[in-house]
């Protein structure tokens, strides 16, 4: 939980997948923690690879149980501290417009 790991996309049209497991948010004494490790450690990789965007599920926000708005505010807190090199774009993807909208209004 909370680390990273790329492989090539195959048959993808990216030429990169990178894979994370997110915190099971009732299960884990600090899921703030790993989620942002999550973030943190996938952006790394991408950096470390000379990627220059990626793209995110909400992670955990699922079947994992974390909450929508504690998830978007601690994405948003990993990417206003990040220091951004390679990476010149980032694509937050949510799983319905109401956490897209939600996501809209944290973000602004």
């Amino acid at each position: 939980t909370g680390q990273a790991v790329i492989t090539k996309g195959c048959d993808l049209l990216a030429e990169h997948v990178i894979h994370t497991v997110g915190p099971v948010y009732d299960d884990e004494a600090d899921p703030q923690k790993l989620l942002s490790d999550c973030y943190r450690n996938s952006l790394d990789l991408a950096q470390e690879h000379g990627l220059a965007s990626i793209a995110f599920p909400a992670i955990s926000t699922g079947v994992y149980g974390y909450p929508i708005v504690e998830a978007i505010h601690v994405v948003k807190q990993v990417l206003s501290d990040y220091e951004f090199k390679s990476l010149k774009r980032v694509i937050l993807c949510y799983f319905s417009s109401e956490d897209k909208k939600l996501a809209e209004r944290i973000f602004q």
